[in-house]
């Protein structure tokens, strides 16, 4: 974390409304990753056994209403509800809302949703992926008309703590949705798929999904670290007239294609929920 971060960070309290995947993981994030302390990050949920997992793991401090989390007055507040169950969460919160920053990470509601909802808020939304939990996640970051530059900067130094943070326009952010939010899971399917390659070829089941996932660990972290195209990387791995090139051969255009129709079909998710 750098030093803009901790200063951003300083003194500051966060709340999580909802301790599913992805609010669990956000709250685990930032203690672990020492932007802040057990007890300055608030979560409440109506699950009192996922709040005694954080409380254990993390030392957060947990609540079984969310009125009494919010009555703490803490500087951010994260919704980390599901999309469907946003608006009732909005409508019984909005006066306890008022002059906090509010994160939201709902897909498919808009900014100007969140506003009028929240009229006496600075509201900023973020789509966020799951590897947060491991502080290597994605998120995008994108500020209403009620949130400053300051505001904005505090959401990207919060969730930097949790992996790559980058601001960007609102219209931006289903795409990014689309393709980085749904990304854990396209590549845990591309992981199952090629366990079940090696099966069907002779491999035992634990060898191949293990040494699967050792090696996409190690090309994602070769291509981070170096900042090579994914390309250039495929190159130096593929020899004419071998092997890997006869299999690249059958699986980029099904693979490609089949990348395109996702993100499509995610996208046309994201709408359908936005309409309600």
């Amino acid at each position: 974390m750098s030093d803009t971060e901790k200063d951003l960070l300083e003194g500051q309290t966060v709340a999580i409304i909802g301790a599913g995947s992805m609010g669990g993981s956000i709250a685990r994030g930032l203690v672990e990753s020492g932007a802040l302390p057990g007890e300055q990050v608030l979560v409440c949920d109506h699950n009192p056994g996922k709040l005694a997992a954080l409380a254990q793991q993390a030392g957060v401090r947990t609540f079984s209403a969310s009125a009494e989390m919010l009555a703490e007055k803490p500087g951010i507040v994260v919704l980390a509800v599901k999309p469907q169950v946003l608006a009732p969460v909005l409508e019984q919160h909005a006066a306890d809302l008022e002059g906090a920053l509010v994160v939201s990470i709902a897909a498919g509601v808009t900014l100007a949703t969140l506003e009028a909802a929240l009229p006496g808020a600075r509201v900023v939304r973020v789509m966020p992926n799951l590897p947060v939990s491991v502080r290597s996640g994605a998120s995008a970051i994108t500020g209403g008309a009620s949130a400053g530059e300051a505001d904005v900067a505090t959401v990207q130094a919060l969730f930097a703590t949790l992996g790559s943070a980058k601001v960007m326009r609102e219209d931006q952010l289903d795409a990014e949705g689309a393709v980085v939010g749904c990304a854990p899971a396209y590549f845990a399917l591309m992981v199952d798929a090629l366990t079940r390659a090696g099966i069907r070829a002779g491999l035992r089941a634990t060898d191949a999904r293990e040494m699967v996932s050792a090696t996409m660990l190690g090309v994602a972290e070769s291509l981070a670290a170096s900042g090579e195209h994914p390309r250039a990387y495929m190159e130096r791995v593929t020899s004419p007239g071998g092997t890997t090139a006869a299999a690249l051969y059958e699986l980029e255009p099904a693979l490609v294609d089949g990348c395109y129709d996702a993100v499509d079909a995610a996208l046309a998710r994201t709408a359908e929920l936005a309409r309600g």
